[in-house]
């Protein structure tokens, strides 16, 4: 059986670990707790004065379309914020341009929490979790926590939109092995930010290591990892295509210089940065960490996509989708913190490990993981946030380093583990049947 897909997500060791679900009559309850949680987190955010800036420069975006202007010229906001993502996006932004700002920040808040929702929900299906009813519980349960969570926090204090992205590659890869729209949700996620693209090559890598097996056995050399990474591929480039006959200009501004411009979405050595290039710009104390970050991001990308791809083809999926997101998050040039709401999976996984193993320094790490992204430790060194000129992360001391490394450290502690647990787990037959392959 294939390793994606409801209904054969995971090895039976993986659903034997499933945390037992939440009984039907406890929904009411965990309704509740949720919205009393949705709703204090609201009234927080509101009276913390959050701006929503990077909703605001969305909609910037969207008049921009609507105007003819250069998009790649403007900038938006008091911040002077530029565009960062490809064409697609701006014009994905266009619906925003309808509602005031008011009534803008209201819907960009409310879809966010939906999302927050979403994805657990999605989380818990990749998981192991198939009993619907259970899934919507545990989803409230667990919302009603995760929230909190600083990436998350983060996100609906900006008005971003990885949760958007974050929903539709879980919606791709819990999608039943038949479905024909599978990939579709990869591909508008790449085709509005590029770094979720890392999921149609895992798909890819697993595919033709699923391919060249098949045909060794001679059967079919066609499979689903290939089917969905050909479905996200040509959804990708669709979009991409519609998008430069509408906007041909800042197309080809976009594709032949923004996408080389590393310090475009800001700088490098910004605590809020938790790729390896802002953990290696201010260990180095420098603005350009050049070779250095280089050669880390080309190790950790070929080490955690090999993590990934052998843990699809184990038929581990939710280690090899978690993998995948960590490795994209820790290689990209620019991961803010609210990027990382891949966090939400992540912890949810964990969690489920520990309930599964008992292992006690498990349980250690899990629970150092969790403060880290919900301690807000970040934060709490020196940093000059939109400032250009004074820029205390350059000189950070061991203490402050660790605090402003946190997450890019927590996702290769991440890294190391599932490469530990796939190696040490006997795997899953991923090859789908020769007749299940007819019928798709």
């Amino acid at each position: 059986m294939t390793s994606l897909g409801r209904t054969a997500t995971h090895t039976d060791e993986d659903r034997q670990s499933t945390p037992a679900a939440q009984p039907g009559r406890r929904l009411p309850l965990a309704v509740l707790v949720c919205l009393v949680s949705f709703t204090a987190f609201w009234i927080t955010q509101r009276l913390a004065g959050v701006t929503l800036l990077d909703v605001m420069v969305y909609r910037a975006e969207g008049w921009t379309v609507r105007n003819g202007g250069d998009l790649y010229a403007m900038t938006a906001t008091v911040s002077n914020l530029p565009t960062t993502y490809p064409p697609f996006a701006a014009l994905l932004f266009t619906p925003l341009t309808l509602l005031g700002v008011p009534e803008m920040r209201t819907f960009a808040t409310g879809f966010n929490l939906l999302l927050v929702l979403a994805l657990v929900y999605l989380a818990l299906r990749l998981i192991g979790t198939e009993e619907r009813r259970a899934r919507l519980t545990g989803a409230l349960w667990i919302s009603a926590a995760l929230v909190w969570c600083e990436p998350v926090w983060t996100t609906l204090r900006y008005g971003q939109i990885n949760l958007l992205l974050a929903v539709f590659v879980l919606w791709d890869l819990t999608r039943r092995p038949g479905n024909r729209w599978a990939g579709v949700g990869i591909g508008l996620a790449a085709a509005i930010k590029l770094t979720p693209a890392l999921f149609a090559v895992l798909l890819a890598l697993a595919g033709v290591v699923t391919a060249v097996r098949r045909v060794r056995a001679g059967e079919p050399w066609w499979n689903v990892h290939l089917r969905r990474a050909v479905t996200a591929t040509g959804t990708f480039l669709a979009m991409t295509v519609a998008s430069a006959v509408v906007l041909p200009y800042d197309s080809k501004r976009f594709w032949t210089e923004m996408v080389f411009s590393a310090s475009r979405p800001g700088q490098a050595e910004d605590t809020a940065n938790q790729s390896l290039r802002g953990v290696f710009a201010r260990l180095l104390g420098t603005t350009d960490p050049g070779l250095w970050w280089a050669v880390a991001a080309g190790a950790a990308g070929l080490f955690g996509l090999a993590v990934a791809v052998r843990s699809l083809l184990k038929g581990h999926t939710a280690w090899a989708v978690t993998a995948c997101a960590v490795t994209a998050l820790l290689i990209s040039p620019v991961s803010w913190s609210h990027h990382w709401v891949w966090a939400v999976p992540v912890l949810m996984l964990l969690f489920t490990e520990v309930r599964r193993t008992g292992s006690r320094a498990l349980k250690a790490g899990t629970a150092a993981v969790a403060l880290v992204f919900f301690s807000y430790s970040l934060w709490w060194v020196p940093h000059a946030g939109t400032s250009r000129t004074v820029r205390p992360e350059l000189d950070q001391n061991v203490g402050e380093f660790l605090l402003s490394a946190g997450y890019a450290l927590a996702g290769l502690g991440f890294l190391a583990y599932a490469a530990l647990r796939v190696r040490s787990t006997r795997g899953a037959k991923v090859e789908l049947p020769a007749q299940a392959v007819a019928n798709e």
